[in-house]
């Protein structure tokens, strides 16, 4: 495949099946998929599970901050929390006293739901990363950053 505007290629894979951005899309495509069925038995999705475990670690977060940590946006944000409070897992007040950004808190519930959920999660990635040396975890994940910095400029 080539680049339509310099005639190079991105590097030397003979097909498309050999690029980096096809290779990862394939890993979270499984991930997502093993993620989906683990959180399945708990009443939960994805962008769900992902607000939960967000919110543990930072209580009070607003709906745009919340969307960017979880990469939704901020309508999409706003239905998966809909879900979340119809299910008394997460609270928000109706109004503040100053701005308009109302802190979202996980409930007593939410966190007993995140925990219940979380160590199957937590083997889905340790089985993901299972052949992958100690040695090497570092720099991939290192080169993941390094990607997405190189996109986000």
């Amino acid at each position: 495949m080539k680049n339509p505007e310099t005639g190079e290629t991105p590097h030397t894979a003979s097909d498309v099946t050999s690029h980096v951005g096809y290779r990862l899309k394939r890993a979270h495509a499984a991930l997502r998929g093993a993620m989906d069925r683990a959180l399945r038995d708990h009443d939960l999705t994805v962008p769900q599970y992902a607000c939960l475990e967000v919110l543990a670690l930072r209580p009070g977060l607003s709906n745009a901050e919340l969307a960017r940590a979880i990469f939704v946006t901020r309508q999409s944000v706003n239905v998966v929390l809909r879900g979340l409070q119809d299910a008394g897992l997460v609270t928000r007040p109706d109004a503040v006293e100053h701005g308009r950004a109302r802190p979202i808190h996980l409930t007593d519930e939410g966190l007993r739901r995140l925990r219940a959920v979380q160590s199957r999660v937590y083997a889905l990635e340790a089985r993901m990363i299972r052949d992958i040396p100690a040695r090497r975890l570092r720099a991939l994940l290192e080169d993941l950053d390094r990607m997405a910095d190189a996109l986000e400029e």
